[in-house]
C-alpha cells in the first residue's frame, strides 16, 4: 500500500437537495478517466429509485456500523448513509474519489480524511424551488424547509484545512459539469 502523500484526493460532493448533485456526478465520470464514484449505502428499499446505492434495511445498516465498514456515516430525511472503507480504496492506486456527502458530515469527513477537498454545489433558489417541486416528492411545506436549510452556509469546520470549491449549478447542466471536470482531473506534472 502507498503512504498518504501519494495518495489521490477525496472529494466531498455536497448541497442541498435537488441542487442537481447526481446529475454532475453521472456527466464526470463520463468525462474524468480513472475517476472513482462511490457507491453509498443507504436505508431505502431498492424499488424506491435515485441514485445507484446499496440499499440496505434498517438492521443491515447496523450491522455494517458495528463491524467498523464504514469511514463515514449519517443520517438525512430519515434515512441512514454511509460511505465504506472499501470504496476509498482507489485514492490508495492514484485515482481519485468523489462521494455524494452531506453538508452535515463535513466535520467527520474532516477528521477521517485529510486529504479531502469539497466540492460544494449551489443553486439559486428560485431554480432549486423549482427543481424539488418538478420532482413531486415534497409538498409546499417540505419544499420550504429545504430552502431554508439550503440557504444555511457550511459548518465552520469545513473551513480548517479543506479546500472548497463552489459550484453553482443554476444554468445549463453542461456548465456546471465542465467546472467540476477541471476541478477532478488529476494534476499534471
Amino acid at each position: 500500500m502507498s503512504g498518504p502523500e501519494s495518495r489521490a484526493p477525496v472529494f466531498a460532493l455536497v448541497g442541498p437537495s435537488g441542487v442537481g448533485k447526481d446529475s454532475l456526478l453521472a456527466a464526470a465520470a463520463a468525462q474524468v478517466p480513472g475517476l472513482h464514484v462511490v457507491q453509498r449505502v443507504v436505508t431505502r428499499a431498492p424499488e424506491a429509485g435515485g441514485e445507484p446505492c446499496l440499499a440496505v434495511s434498517e438492521e443491515v445498516f447496523a450491522g455494517m456500523l458495528d463491524e467498523g465498514a464504514f469511514a463515514l456515516h449519517w443520517g438525512a430525511h430519515g434515512l441512514r448513509y454511509g460511505i465504506r472503507w472499501s470504496e476509498l480504496a482507489p485514492r490508495d492506486v492514484g485515482r481519485p474519489v468523489v462521494f455524494n456527502g452531506s453538508r452535515g458530515a463535513l466535520e467527520q469527513a474532516a477528521r477521517v480524511l485529510p486529504e479531502l477537498e469539497v466540492l460544494h454545489v449551489t443553486a439559486r433558489p428560485e431554480v432549486l424551488a423549482e427543481r424539488l417541486a418538478a420532482r413531486g416528492r415534497e409538498s409546499a411545506a417540505q419544499i420550504e424547509a429545504r430552502l431554508a436549510r439550503a440557504a444555511l452556509p457550511l459548518p465552520q469546520e469545513t473551513g480548517r484545512g479543506q479546500r472548497v470549491h463552489e459550484i453553482d449549478n443554476s444554468g445549463p447542466l453542461e456548465i456546471a459539469a465542465a467546472r467540476l471536470v477541471a476541478l477532478l482531473q488529476p494534476v499534471r506534472a
